[in-house]
């Protein structure tokens, strides 16, 4: 089994690395590999709504790493996302990179657990926490709990490690997601399918 990290952060050493790595040293320990991408650093167009991605499954735009984050997701068994927090909210690149590998192509994302993890200096963690939580839960994703609202504090790397509680939810969230992972796995070689998908159905409230 694999997990997918993603690192909105610009800083590939900083906190939001530090609590990414808390996570990947208890899937790590379970047997469960992962695979970190920084994009934080990198520049990502925001979504144009062409549609395109619908007949291809991947952005039309080649420049930038959206389209790997597509293929690694679809390969990948489960996938934590990670920030720091810019005005209470997610890094922009961020954003911009998973607006358009969530759209029209979440189905393959489907019943694969997620989790988010968000740092801050002191305060705006749970806005960004709760903004990228919809991502998933779009998409079908059961998240992943911790202990408490995944969130780690500190200006740098070395005030986020003294954040013991949070470097302890992070690790509580690596080990309740690798249970997870194992018990969907246990499922389905005992011949547990997956929830039946109705057909969408859009309704607009405009008449």
């Amino acid at each position: 089994m694999n997990v997918l990290l993603i690192s909105g952060s610009p800083h590939p050493r900083e906190c939001t690395y530090t609590a990414l790595s808390a996570v990947a040293e208890r899937l790590n320990a379970a047997g469960i590999e992962t695979t970190l991408v920084q994009v934080g650093h990198k520049a990502v167009r925001g979504c144009i709504a062409c549609g395109k991605c619908a007949e291809t499954g991947l952005c039309v735009f080649k420049d930038d790493p959206v389209n790997e984050c597509i293929e690694l997701l679809r390969k990948a068994d489960g996938l934590v996302v990670g920030s720091p927090t810019y005005y209470a909210g997610p890094n922009a690149t961020l954003c911009a990179l998973l607006d358009r590998v969530f759209y029209l192509k979440a189905a393959a994302y489907a019943f694969k657990p997620a989790a988010a993890v968000v740092t801050c200096r002191r305060g705006g963690a749970s806005a960004n926490f709760d903004r990228l939580n919809k991502y998933f839960t779009i998409a079908r994703m059961p998240v992943v709990a911790s202990q408490y609202w995944n969130s780690l504090h500190g200006n740098t790397a070395d005030e986020a490690r003294m954040d013991a509680e949070g470097l302890q939810t992070m690790r509580t969230l690596g080990d309740n997601m690798a249970w997870m992972l194992k018990c969907l796995e246990a499922g389905k070689a005992a011949g547990i399918p997956l929830p039946t998908v109705e057909p969408w159905t859009p309704t607009n409230f405009i008449r």
